[in-house]
């Protein structure tokens, strides 16, 4: 199940569902190109408010199978939808339990907001690596031109004792391969 968490300046993690689309798909709208950065599956010239309404239904639907934990971030004055993160299952080595994604919508960038709220999802599943004696290892793939990404995952992996693959690795998008820079965090952490 997917826990509700809270974080610092005021806001809190909460898990997604299907009633975030209007405060989604505004926030989609402020900056389309960045947010494609972020959800590179996303068709822009195809019905994206359908395809987010379906991204939503599929997290939804499998929340409770621990597959899947994404929540989008919040602030609670106003119930302003602030971004998404997630823990996914798109995954590139044998061995990998989930991914890693985020996106902050742009009034809400440069804050730290991404590594906040990353840094809380690995403390509460460093946690339940813990206490269930499992381990986890998380990925995060950024293109090597997105230059934000890639200091965010520099960040998280400096924070929590990760690693970053020397080699690029070739990610499907639309129907070409895309190079990726890939980090790898062992949880729990020693």
């Amino acid at each position: 199940m997917t826990p509700e968490l809270d974080l610092d300046q005021g806001l809190m993690l909460k898990p997604v569902n299907k009633s975030i689309l209007p405060s989604l798909l505004e926030a989609y709208n402020e900056d389309p190109a960045a947010a494609q950065t972020a959800l590179p599956w996303l068709d822009a010239s195809f019905n994206v408010q359908g395809q987010l309404s379906d991204m939503l239904f599929d997290v939804e639907s499998q929340a409770g199978a621990d597959r899947l934990h994404f929540w989008w971030i919040c602030q609670p004055e106003g119930n302003t939808f602030v971004g998404l993160v997630g823990l996914g299952d798109e995954l590139q080595l044998i061995g990998s339990s989930y991914n890693l994604g985020y996106w902050v919508r742009p009034s809400y960038q440069r804050k730290g907001i991404a590594i906040m709220a990353a840094n809380r999802i690995f403390t509460w599943l460093d946690e339940r690596a813990r206490s269930e004696e499992q381990h986890h290892r998380i990925e995060i793939t950024v293109h090597p031109h997105n230059e934000a990404g890639l200091a965010t995952a520099t960040r998280i992996c400096q924070a929590w004792q990760g690693e970053t693959v020397e080699e690029f690795i070739g990610i499907e998008i639309g129907e070409r391969t895309v190079p990726h820079r890939l980090h790898i965090v062992d949880l729990p952490r020693s």
